[in-house]
């Protein structure tokens, strides 16, 4: 979380930050690191954790080639909404989440 917020949408946060330290890198490939970070805050049941993450993974193996080699880590920053969103396997609540990570790592600079 060092590095600066380079995206975010209404759900979610995007940053980034180097992978190297004085010039040596701190893993041994060359390739973008992805993290998620979903506080219970605003995801309470594991499910619903769970089911975000796996997005996040997903879609950002899509946009992996327009990534520079560094740390992303994507946060929740906001609730999506219990009552519009029912379960945490809906495939509304899978659209929703996969269209926002969608934008969150379009508007993301090279």
């Amino acid at each position: 979380m060092a590095g600066s917020t380079v995206s975010r949408t209404a759900h979610f946060a995007l940053h980034r930050t180097q992978l190297d330290v004085n010039g040596v890198a701190l893993f041994g490939v060359p390739e973008p690191w992805i993290g998620a970070l979903l506080p219970k805050r605003w995801a309470r049941r594991a499910v619903t954790r769970n089911a975000i993450k796996r997005q996040i993974y997903t879609v950002s193996q899509s946009f992996e080639a327009q990534l520079p080699v560094a740390a992303h880590v994507v946060r929740l920053r906001a609730a999506f909404d219990r009552k519009q969103f029912v379960s945490a396997s809906s495939d509304a609540l899978k659209r929703a989440v996969r269209g926002e990570l969608t934008a969150l790592f379009q508007q993301a600079p090279p």
